[in-house]
């Protein structure tokens, strides 16, 4: 019985500590804001670094809810009203990547990899 706690706290300790590492790892990458105000994203072009991971934070100043949403990017996330929350994508080649949100149709922006 004593071998199966060692080792049950060994397995606690070892994800305690990946868990630790990824949370410091996703602090680290380059973070990028946005906010997206009932049909009205700012800014509606980011700059990126290409090849790279980032960090979008995406921050919900609308009345209603919104929805950043990349088809090519294959993220989506939805936000209530007032709401804070972040996307993280895998480093981009050179180019351009369109994102829009999905409530609001006619806000069109563009992330930009250089």
């Amino acid at each position: 019985m004593k071998l199966t706690s060692q080792v049950a706290a060994l397995a606690i300790t070892l994800l305690a500590a990946a868990a630790g590492a990824n949370v410091a790892h996703a602090a680290d990458l380059p973070t990028f804001k946005l906010e997206m105000n009932d049909g009205k994203l700012n800014p509606a072009r980011i700059e990126v670094p290409a090849g790279q991971r980032i960090k979008i934070e995406v921050h919900n100043v609308g009345k209603g809810a919104a929805e950043f949403e990349s088809v090519q990017l294959r993220k989506e996330k939805v936000l209530a009203p007032g709401a804070d929350s972040f996307v993280v994508i895998a480093p981009l080649d050179p180019g351009e990547y369109k994102f829009f949100d999905d409530f609001h149709q006619t806000a069109q922006g563009v992330i930009v990899a250089k």
